[in-house]
């Protein structure tokens, strides 16, 4: 491989031991020679290569093997098998207040966290200021760490990870902790850590900022690495995965896919996940098309149609702020108390950019019987920069109930160029009245 890696991992494995009761572990130690708990296999197998300056991101349910997989990497701890190899100085951000004493001040804590992490007493003198100026806790600094918030806990702890020049960074869910403001800023420092290539790991469970954030993202399921994808493609398999979990229809393990390392998915890597068909009249993009949902209703067909209603779906190219007619055709299988029929308009990385349903435009679609069938039109205009956009289409009983069928890259389409000639480069162009008022000068 020409790209250098910085993170490698060879048929690392862990296992711990699970006692029924605390007494079995001490009769455990006083008897070596016989076993009174059950080995647990959080790890099974798991190899990674990571080249240097890459954005990764870790998606799995709970328990699937994430956190264990970062703590391995960070060398908080030793795998049972295999070999792991960093070249880099690692700054982890693994669990809230994790490494702080919580008896020492908040002062007292950046000193010692920042020599941990190899930095001299000079160097964390010349950071302290930034690095408190990030976190933003005012006096609390030198108020001991157990009387802080788990706000201020994760804001110190944050400011720490990020501000002591960190080759690897490794961020554990972290910035759920913190409000929107201090998202908003880690976000950003992550962003200018990663463009002066710091190599990122990054495990959450907010879809956006895995498709935002990362370049490269895997799959974990039962301490195996299952897929490793491009971040919108994975975030849409983790979804179908925890569907179909939920709805019994896979089992909790689940094989890896052929190509379990990062780099090139094979293409047979969709095997484990259920078949999906093509719902416009081309099958150009049933390869990026995922489907998910309890099958209680089902979309028959998804197309746009113009103003006049053309139907335009299998040449997908509109004009800046064209209006179009996004039309689902749905049928029902089961009796439905209520339905609810939706979309969103996604940017190449599956960021949300414009959505709606018809709960939300006040349209109440109630008491469905079984097999029929029913056409929903969303009427709206795309005001975006010219690009490619896909169309997520969904069918849900409720809120709070599981989707009946959703299907991510229905259609994609192409949006043209504007004929403003402004070169703002932001995703969203609309009309903008602005106007400039000279003040008097005051003497």
């Amino acid at each position: 491989m020409s790209e250098e890696l910085v993170i490698s991992l060879e048929n690392v494995s862990k296992c711990f031991k699970r006692y029924n009761r605390p007494v079995d572990r001490l009769k455990e130690l006083l008897l070596p020679n016989k076993t009174y708990g059950d080995n647990f296999w959080a790890l099974r197998d798991i190899n990674l290569e990571i080249p240097k300056g890459r954005s990764l991101g870790i998606v799995g349910q709970n328990g699937s093997g994430k956190s264990t997989l970062l703590q391995i990497i960070a060398g908080t701890l030793t795998p049972t098998t295999g070999r792991v190899c960093v070249n880099g100085r690692v700054s982890a951000l693994l669990e809230l207040g994790s490494g702080f004493n919580p008896e020492f001040t908040g002062r007292q804590n950046v000193f010692f966290n920042g020599r941990l992490l190899g930095l001299t007493q000079a160097e964390i003198e010349q950071k302290f200021d930034e690095i408190i100026g990030f976190a933003d806790i005012g006096d609390f600094v030198e108020q001991p760490v157990k009387t802080y918030s788990s706000g201020m806990l994760v804001r110190l702890a944050f400011a720490v990870a990020v501000n002591v020049n960190p080759e690897i960074l490794i961020v554990d869910e972290a910035l759920a902790v913190g409000d929107m403001f201090f998202q908003h800023r880690c976000i950003r420092k992550m962003r200018s850590l990663m463009d002066v290539g710091v190599t990122t790991l990054f495990v959450s469970h907010d879809p956006s900022t895995i498709k935002t954030l990362c370049d490269w993202a895997i799959l974990v399921q039962s301490g195996r690495i299952i897929d490793s994808e491009v971040p919108n493609i994975i975030i849409q398999k983790y979804a179908k995965l925890a569907t179909e979990l939920e709805l019994g229809l896979l089992n909790a393990e689940i094989e890896p896919a052929p190509e379990s390392a990062l780099g090139e998915p094979a293409l047979d890597n969709r095997s484990h996940l259920l078949s999906t068909e093509s719902l416009v009249n081309t099958d150009r993009y049933v390869e990026q098309t995922f489907r998910r949902g309890s099958g209680k209703a089902r979309i028959k067909t998804v197309k746009i149609l113009d103003v006049h209603n053309r139907d335009i779906t299998n040449n997908p190219v509109v004009d800046f702020n064209q209006e179009i007619i996004l039309s689902i055709e749905l049928k029902v299988n089961e009796y439905l108390e209520n339905c609810i029929v939706g979309f969103f308009v996604c940017d190449k990385n599956g960021v949300e950019i414009i959505g709606s349903n018809t709960h939300e435009e006040n349209i109440q679609i109630t008491n469905l019987q079984a097999n029929e069938e029913l056409v929903t039109q969303f009427r709206f205009r795309l005001p975006l920069r010219p690009n490619s956009y896909s169309i997520t289409v969904a069918v849900a009983e409720s809120y709070e109930d599981l989707t009946l069928d959703w299907i991510d890259n229905a259609i994609v389409l192409q949006v043209l160029p504007p004929s403003t000639n402004k070169r703002i480069t932001a995703l969203v162009d609309v009309k903008i009245e602005t106007e400039v008022l000279k003040l008097s000068s005051i003497n």
